[in-house]
């Protein structure tokens, strides 16, 4: 056994819910590992721009390949495992996996075990619309025997833009924390118990505080359970 915990490796894609984890990681490390505790972290970022272009043009191959280069750098300067803060890329971690140096943590797998821990049946999904209409939770849930809701089509495309044109650029309006608790209280009146923030920046705006339904945050959660695995080394 190790004597220090786990390297963490940060395949990083949006700024704004990259840092959330690394964040989370580091203030939470004492928690588990003492005062001012946390494990060795590095993380590499390619332009978000690149992973746009990909995923605009449903390229996932091209996802996966960004995601390897960050991997593999990862791997190069001592990280132990890797994690993706963000949700919407995870789309291509059937491509990524078998070709990776080092083991992952995946985002909606930590998110269906909380959900089923926490005893939630039902589901909402929101997220960029290439994770809401993706596989990546449906997937996951469904191993888990959870329910699910995804956003209409007018709610997907304008929590999308909220994400891409206002989140991810660090701006916050009180009109889109609005939209969100709109979407979330009409997903608890169609039988949802809690809600899965499924963009990693979502959680900047939107918690349990305001939020109509108990949230799952994925981001959070995710620097939560790569703390929990960096910590078992030690």
């Amino acid at each position: 056994m190790k004597s220090t915990p786990e390297h963490i490796g940060i395949v990083a894609c949006s700024a704004e819910g990259a840092a959330l984890c690394y964040t989370t990681i580091c203030v939470e490390g004492a928690q588990l590992l003492g005062s001012h505790a946390h494990p060795e972290v590095s993380m590499h970022t390619p332009s978000l721009a690149e992973y746009v272009a990909c995923l605009d043009r449903g390229d996932l191959r091209g996802v996966a390949d960004l995601m390897l280069v960050s991997a593999e750098k990862l791997e190069k300067i001592g990280a132990d495992f890797l994690i993706c803060p963000d949700n919407t890329i995870h789309q291509a971690m059937p491509l990524v996996a078998p070709h990776s140096p080092l083991p992952w943590l995946h985002i909606a797998e930590v998110v269906a075990r909380e959900a089923v821990a926490r005893g939630f049946k039902r589901l909402g999904i929101t997220g960029t619309r290439w994770l809401v209409d993706s596989a990546v939770y449906p997937e996951k849930l469904a191993a888990h025997s959870l329910d699910h809701l995804r956003p209409s089509d007018d709610e997907r495309a304008e929590c999308n833009r909220i994400i891409m044109e206002e989140l991810v650029y660090d701006v916050f309006k009180s009109d889109s924390v609005a939209y969100f608790q709109q979407v979330i209280a009409r997903m608890k009146e169609q039988g949802c118990d809690a809600v899965i923030l499924g963009c990693t920046e979502i959680s900047l705006i939107i918690s349990d505080a305001n939020s109509p339904l108990p949230t799952l945050d994925s981001t959070r959660l995710l620097a939560r359970a790569a703390l929990q695995r960096a910590a078992a080394a030690a």
